[in-house]
């Protein structure tokens, strides 16, 4: 008995030393990779970090203190940054392709439909975006608020598990879902409309983005029609719908208390142990808030892996390295952003609007905004699988400059709001009309590209920097902030859909141009050596 004691924990320890070296290899592996990512996270944050600072060295002082935390913080947003767009390809996505093809296979709609709706909140729960704002939010309970933006995306995830099994077009169900929006919107407290648009770009954050989107390309992968890969895309914009509509009901039924906006705390540190400080006591904070998030995923995959999927031990270890990887990532990315970035937003945003040219808000925060979107970690993962998808049809810069540009004239819209107090409605009702209207003319596979790209493109940037901008240069002039400055988010997430889907018109007409051209070119090189007499008689 003795013998075989020492027999199994030998063969133990030398299991765990095979483990260790398989994972030790699959670090090193990574080392170029993780170059390769602070190298684009520094073509990211650079230019924002670049305006901040001429605009603190000009017309918009800031102290020392809101400064250095604002570089600090734009330090600890490129490394997580780095470490989540690498834990993202090697965990995230490869965890919802084979949770989404796994969940398909069994051909049994109600177990479909439930494990799509399971998934859907508990992924929301996990969203660090919709912390951020629900914690800015002043009249709606955190917990009432998350608990209902979860139910809302659990809800359409299974709406739109159902549109791809079916193949029901995405154009007509965004008509019918934005029509009873709209509908509803009337009926509604101006308190809860501003905010129920931002919940709508803010659950499709970093989190959601790179498995919900793995999850189509696993579900339309068992269709294998031709249509199955236009189909992979349009989980995230039909996510998109189901916060707007939960929060929407939510101020039907529910009486809001009379809470007051409380800004964030401008920091004020004397030497460079407190400037740490600030950083040091909101570590704990978000390595528990995000150890919570990846939880459920972590429960859920694991019960997939141990029922259905039985993935080989090099592929877990690569996946456990991606999850590490992402974890540390969005610590770094949200302490960055919570503690260096939201103060400095909210504190510009007071300077630019209390001038006597408060109008140079507007194209200030049309710059910021083209740079921004760039820093979002989401967009990359979406970016990478439009790419992959469409082989190469559709560049990954070719999508960030259509995101750049869509997010630059929301941002400029959104701050002509603050600066008017002009409802919200007045410019999503025509700008959702215009976005599906095109849906109709423009291929489907870039209108799912475009209404996905529109919920990756309002993550925790926008509601960590953009939204605390636009509050702090509302409470400057004076104005409502539940109702002027919320809304900057679900502004945000609107003009990408106009851009990107107008990219894939002009793509469309190219292609039609080029069509006929075609064949006059070939027949010119036939006859190109016949003399003119010759063609004439031919």
């Amino acid at each position: 008995m003795y013998t075989i004691h020492i027999l199994v924990l030998r063969l133990y320890k030398l299991e765990c030393k095979k483990q260790r070296r398989a994972v030790d290899a699959i670090l090193k592996a990574s080392l170029p990779k993780l170059r390769e990512k602070l190298l684009e996270a520094l073509q990211a944050v650079l230019p924002i970090a670049a305006i901040v600072l001429v605009l603190c060295f000009t017309i918009a002082p800031v102290s020392p203190s809101i400064l250095l935390c604002f570089l600090l913080g734009a330090a600890m947003i490129v490394v997580g940054i780095m470490f989540f767009t690498l834990g993202a390809e090697m965990s995230m996505t490869p965890m919802g392709e084979r949770v989404g093809a796994v969940i398909t296979k069994s051909r049994r709609l109600p177990v479909v439909l439930g494990i799509g709706f399971l998934l859907g909140f508990l992924i929301t729960i996990s969203e660090p975006d919709l912390q951020v704002l629900a914690n800015q939010v002043p009249s709606i309970p955190n917990r009432t608020l998350i608990l209902s933006v979860a139910a809302g995306v659990g809800l359409f995830l299974v709406f739109a598990f159902l549109r791809m099994l079916i193949g029901i077009a995405l154009p007509k169900l965004l008509v019918l879902f934005y029509g009873i929006i709209f509908v509803l919107a009337a009926f509604v407290p101006k308190e809860f409309l501003a905010v129920a648009f931002d919940s709508g770009g803010v659950t499709t954050g970093p989190m959601t983005v790179p498995f919900i989107m793995a999850l189509g390309v696993g579900v339309s992968a068992i269709r294998g029609d031709r249509h199955a890969a236009d189909d992979s895309f349009g989980l995230v914009a039909m996510c998109s719908v189901g916060p707007i509509l939960a929060v929407l009901l939510l101020g039907i039924v529910f009486r809001a208390s009379d809470s007051t906006y409380i800004p964030p705390v401008l920091p004020e540190v004397s030497d460079s142990v407190e400037l740490w400080q600030l950083f040091h006591v909101s570590l704990p904070t978000y390595l528990k808030e995000i150890a919570g998030s990846l939880l459920p995923i972590i429960v859920m995959f694991g019960v997939f892996q141990a029922a259905a999927l039985h993935l080989d031990k090099r592929t877990l270890s690569r996946i456990a390295v991606g999850l590490a990887y992402t974890y540390v990532g969005l610590v770094l990315f949200l302490t960055g952003a919570n503690v260096g970035f939201m103060p400095a937003g909210n504190y510009l945003g007071q300077v630019l609007a209390g001038q006597s040219f408060r109008w140079i808000i507007i194209p200030i925060g049309m710059l910021i905004g083209y740079f921004i979107v760039k820093a979002e970690p989401a967009v990359y993962v979406l970016n990478k699988q439009v790419e992959e998808v469409t082989d190469g049809a559709i560049s990954a810069r070719a999508m960030g400059t259509a995101l750049s540009a869509g997010v630059s004239i929301s941002v400029g819209l959104a701050m002509v709001r603050v600066l008017t107090g002009i409802s919200i409605l007045w410019f999503l009702i025509p700008g959702y009309a215009v976005a599906i209207g095109i849906a109709f003319v423009v291929p489907k596979l870039f209108t799912a590209i475009a209404f996905d790209a529109g919920g990756v493109a309002s993550g925790p940037m926008t509601a960590t920097f953009l939204l605390p901008l636009a509050q702090g240069a509302c409470a400057a002039v004076g104005g409502n902030i539940v109702t002027d400055a919320f809304g900057v988010v679900a502004m945000v997430a609107m003009t990408p859909l106009i851009t990107v889907q107008l990219m894939g018109l002009a793509a469309q007409l190219k292609t039609r141009k080029a069509r006929p051209a075609q064949p006059a070119a070939v027949g010119a090189a036939a006859f190109a050596d016949w003399p003119d007499d010759a063609i004439i008689e031919l």
